[in-house]
């Protein structure tokens, strides 16, 4: 895409976005913030069985390419791993969104992708103490 049609895709993404509002009984979510500019992001995630996406969606407020990557974003992982998600790095996503756009607001633009991967870390935590409270449960039952 040309800058021009780079721009074009953010703006329909921001007045027009994708999977915007709150989730409910999602199995992730994290709000953060960019505290130079006032964005706000939260991100919500449910994850399948097989460790996939099932759905993503946001909320926030805040300047045209934060709001319009949370949109970008969420049509373009949809159905990814928890690993592709903790593998994905900051270019990627600027590259998606149109770097040359984006280089003066990178903060912005990636306000959605750690929004999300710290939602998915803090996910991954739980699940392990859920696990390993059971099997403590487990133990307990056993020496009874």
């Amino acid at each position: 895409m040309d800058r021009q049609e780079q721009i074009e895709f953010l703006l329909d993404h921001y007045e027009n976005p994708r999977n915007k509002g709150k989730l409910e009984n999602a199995d992730a979510a994290m709000t953060w913030g960019n505290p130079g500019c006032g964005d706000i992001i939260t991100m919500y995630a449910n994850v399948g069985p097989d460790e996939k996406l099932t759905a993503v969606t946001f909320e926030g407020q805040g300047c045209t390419i934060s709001q319009a990557s949370a949109s970008v974003l969420t049509e373009w992982i949809k159905g990814k791993t928890l690993a592709d998600i903790e593998s994905m790095g900051h270019e990627e996503l600027i590259d998606l969104l149109g770097r040359d756009v984006v280089m003066t607001r990178t903060r912005c633009a990636l306000l959605s992708l750690d929004a999300l991967k710290l939602a998915l870390k803090e996910y991954e935590r739980n699940k392990v103490r859920a696990e390993n409270n059971t099997t403590i449960q487990k133990y307990q039952a056993t020496q009874n």
